[in-house]
């Protein structure tokens, strides 16, 4: 790290065997990821609880290059296991931004919308926003159902390959309230 550790303790007095975990601990953190530029922990003791002990909190503000990366824990244990369920979910926290300094998070696809085209008995088409009539059975149509839905009516759609060309295999209508009032 860039910056020197910062500990610091509230409302109880630090011991040297508390300031030495969490030590080792930011060092670990260093080395995991050693783009990291700086590390502040504040650990706050109980004020004026009724018994001896918890509850313990534990902040740790790390820096990494355009972010700050937070971590806010507490334990009614004690301090060593308040200190390690933190600086588990920090190392957790820095995996995540990695990943997304990576582009390494998953982008999930929209699914497709359409219009519907026309409706038979238990079946009936979309129309794809690229100009495709795609089959659908009214088994495919999440509720509120097949019988709610109307000519025109918009709706997102599960495209596969079928025997016979392009079907949906799921169909949400996208805005259920205007489907029922078109009756």
């Amino acid at each position: 790290m860039q910056r020197e550790l910062k500990i610091t303790a509230r409302d109880f007095a630090l011991t040297p065997a508390i300031e030495a975990a969490v030590r080792a601990k930011a060092d670990w953190l260093a080395n995991y990821y050693p783009r990291l530029t700086g590390c502040e922990v504040v650990l706050e003791g109980a004020v004026d609880h009724h018994r001896r002990g918890g509850p313990f909190k534990v902040r740790i503000i790390m820096t990494a290059p355009g972010s700050r990366l937070i971590v806010n824990r507490r334990s009614a244990e004690d301090f060593p296991i308040a200190i390690r369920e933190a600086f588990d979910a920090a190392r957790r926290r820095i995996e995540d931004y990695g990943r997304r300094q990576r582009g390494a998070v998953k982008a999930h696809e929209t699914a497709p919308q359409g219009r519907v085209a026309s409706l038979f008995g238990d079946y009936g088409f979309i129309r794809s926003s690229d100009g495709r009539d795609i089959y659908f059975h009214r088994n495919s149509v999440m509720e509120p159902g097949f019988d709610r839905l109307r000519t025109g009516g918009e709706v997102r759609f599960v495209e596969e390959e079928g025997e016979q060309g392009p079907q949906a295999s799921t169909v949400f209508i996208v805005h259920p309230q205007s489907a029922a009032s078109a009756r």
